[in-house]
């Protein structure tokens, strides 16, 4: 033992200080920040990736594994309130079905039950939608409650800004929660008007420069888009406030869905915003009045849940749902997204499917507004092709609808795209309806899209430098992007 040590001594004794003091900070980084990332106990392949980075960067890589490492919110403290605040009675629906186990899978995951709806409206594009949302907030006596991810200061926006300037104005409780990157908290002057006039503004996950002892939030971001008002009609999708999206006003608008709903499943969405809001604010005393001022859930004839999920939660609820229903299809599978890079789950779901023989088909754009997205995506094609899946790229517009259509009953529309930082970094909502009517209205939808969308051939260019290549790379980063 005497000798070992002597030995590792002499071998200290040829480094100078300097190369000392590295090596052994090396050494004690390494160990303690794998030793970190290791007890976080997630997917091996991710937990060794980051390993080899940090070990192949020292020191910063702590940085960018401090900024943009996995991180889980705890928000135990708000859901508890849930029964304090008299927003826990969400109503119930019939579950002894086909698609029960979907139901309570939803449920189990996100903690909302299944309820009812009185009427769903199919949103397409943003022209329908700002029209259907600006009538809305007009009419609005109680509140209104908005989220969205962007929210631009530009002629869309200032629509909406002063429709609800109006209704502060008339004593209505405005209150806005923003995205603190999507929306940028640069445009406080912009708000500023709201704000005067008895609305309040608040900003998602804001970067926490003076606070450096906290971890920063850049990477866990809020992509959700609810409107509640009145708690009698609501809004979500994937349609921001924005003149990209407005096809009244610029002939590239987006291609886009979003929901218009009325009946008890108000009830939930007005519930993960309240989450939101007194996560982002700090502050629960408004819970109480929100409650009082909703309108006893209604029974309604489609059956409609909504699915939350973040970073706040393990359970990847609206990853964890789309794998299922893809699972449990017995026709078809149709998928919409802006942004597809699957998991492997996600993957092997869809490509079961197709050598099943049901009828798998995926829809996403031409060229989306991220260059290296768009190989990412096409670096799946082949192997979903081959498996007997059809896809399409839709041009020569934007593709920007987010949804999924499963057999004849099972929709799903909201804001998650179908990629790892929709299902496990970014706060995202959608809604699952099991209701033939409402996959019957989605089905027409995506038929249409369809036409106006090329379909991509097995025997596609192979070019080494100008398809292979790119989409090969692109598919590296598959897990970050």
């Amino acid at each position: 033992m005497f000798d070992a040590l002597h030995v590792a001594w002499l071998w200290l004794h040829r480094f100078d200080h300097f190369t000392l003091v590295l090596t052994l900070g090396w050494v004690g980084y390494l160990v303690w920040l794998g030793g970190w990332i290791v007890l976080q106990k997630r997917a091996p392949a991710a937990t060794l990736s980051w390993l080899f980075g940090l070990a192949l960067l020292p020191y910063v890589g702590f940085l960018v594994y401090y900024v943009f490492g996995p991180q889980r919110i705890k928000r135990q403290r708000l859901r508890r309130a849930r029964s304090r605040a008299g927003l826990s009675d969400l109503g119930d629906a019939d579950t002894a079905d086909a698609t029960a186990e979907l139901a309570r899978l939803a449920q189990a995951t996100t903690g909302l039950p299944p309820t009812t709806a009185t009427a769903v409206a199919l949103l397409v594009d943003g022209g329908a939608t700002y029209d259907a949302l600006l009538d809305a907030v007009r009419q609005a006596r109680r509140h209104v409650h908005l989220e969205y991810y962007i929210f631009a200061s530009d002629v869309t926006g200032t629509a909406l800004r002063d429709a609800l300037v109006e209704r502060a104005r008339a004593g209505v409780a405005v209150r806005l929660l923003l995205d603190a990157v999507g929306s940028s908290t640069s445009a406080n002057r912009f708000f500023a008007p709201l704000v005067a006039a008895g609305g309040e503004v608040a900003w998602f996950h804001p970067m926490r420069l003076r606070r450096i002892w906290k971890r920063p939030w850049l990477n866990l971001r809020s992509h959700r888009k609810i409107v509640v008002i009145d708690g009698r009609v609501a809004f979500t999708g994937g349609i921001n406030i924005t003149d990209e999206e407005n096809d009244r006003l610029r002939d590239n608008a987006y291609r886009d869905l979003h929901l218009r709903l009325e009946g008890g499943v108000v009830r939930p969405l007005q519930l993960v915003f309240v989450e939101d809001w007194a996560y982002a604010t700090g502050t629960r005393d408004f819970i109480s009045s929100v409650a009082k001022a909703m309108p006893a859930p209604e029974a309604g004839a489609v059956q409609a849940q909504v699915l939350a999920s973040g970073p706040d939660s393990p359970w990847e609820a609206i990853h964890r749902l789309h794998v299922s229903a893809i699972h449990a299809a017995r026709q078809r599978v149709w998928l919409v997204t802006p942004y597809f890079v699957p998991t492997g789950p996600a993957l092997m779901a869809l490509t079961s499917a197709a050598l099943s023989g049901l009828d798998v088909r995926l829809l996403v754009p031409r060229m989306s507004d991220s260059r290296l997205v768009t190989y990412a995506a096409r670096s799946y094609f082949d192997e979903l092709m081959a498996a007997g899946a059809k896809v399409y790229e839709y041009g020569p517009r934007m593709l920007h609808t987010k949804a999924l259509l499963v057999d004849d009953e099972v929709a799903v529309v909201g804001s998650a795209n179908f990629d790892p930082r929709s299902f496990q970094l970014n706060f995202e909502v959608s809604v699952l309806f099991r209701d033939a009517d409402v996959a019957a209205a989605l089905a027409q939808l995506i038929e249409g899209e369809f036409a106006r969308a090329p379909r991509v051939r097995e025997q596609r260019s192979q070019s080494l430098w100008s398809v292979r290549l790119p989409e090969a790379l692109a598919r590296l980063l598959s897990p970050v992007l």
